[in-house]
């Protein structure tokens, strides 16, 4: 499930267009907007893409360290898990403290 951070409502992984608001989520859904401030963030070498635990095989594929301009967009294209994409990123920082 996609969501929304303009009204906090759930859309199914294949959609496109918030299903209340009709935003478009490549730029408005919750996993969008995390990876543009991770991509900002200066502290941000690279990301990683982390399935859950019972993820499907092609989550698994992506699995790992992504440079901050290749990694791809959630949820995975393809993804088959019958509650759909779970994965989320994790920054891995060049320096923790100021």
């Amino acid at each position: 499930m996609r969501t929304c951070t303009q009204c906090k409502a759930y859309s199914p992984d294949e959609a496109t267009e918030c299903t209340r608001c009709g935003r478009d989520l490549s730029e408005y859904s919750a996993t969008a907007i995390a990876l543009a401030r991770l991509r900002a963030n200066p502290r941000v070498g690279t990301i990683r893409l982390i399935p859950n635990a019972d993820c499907c095989p092609t989550c698994h594929e992506a699995e790992g360290g992504w440079p901050k301009d290749k990694v791809p967009e959630l949820p995975i294209p393809g993804c088959s898990h019958r509650y759909g994409c779970r994965c989320f990123y994790e920054p891995v920082l060049l320096e923790i403290y100021p």
